[in-house]
């Protein structure tokens, strides 16, 4: 089974939700690998989240316009790249209203 982190804006949590959702069929090839920051950020959470980005096959980032201030998303996704994994982009609604920021590419 394939592991995917999913990468998204804590106000964007319904889209998250909505992604997990379809690992939950069980002919789903994907497990997604969640790091949600339930309680204030510690210097332990990018370690943690590292470490499971590099265990994962991918990265899918559910874009919108809630990234370009998202820390945690920018960061998940340059950690990404870094390790060598795989990104994917998503935009999380059809009017396209968000953006890579241009220094994670």
């Amino acid at each position: 089974m394939k592991r995917v982190f999913i990468s998204f804006a804590k106000e964007d949590i319904c889209l998250r939700d909505l992604l997990r959702g379809q690992a939950r069929n069980e002919n789903s090839p994907f497990e997604f690998v969640d790091m949600s920051v339930k309680q204030p950020w510690d210097s332990q959470w990018k370690t943690n989240c590292r470490t499971r980005i590099k265990g994962c096959d991918g990265l899918i980032a559910i874009i919108t316009q809630n990234t370009r201030n998202a820390d945690g998303q920018i960061w998940e996704i340059k950690c990404a790249q870094q390790e060598g994994v795989p990104v994917l982009g998503i935009y999380g609604y059809n009017t396209h209203g968000g953006s890579i920021p241009g220094d994670c590419g």
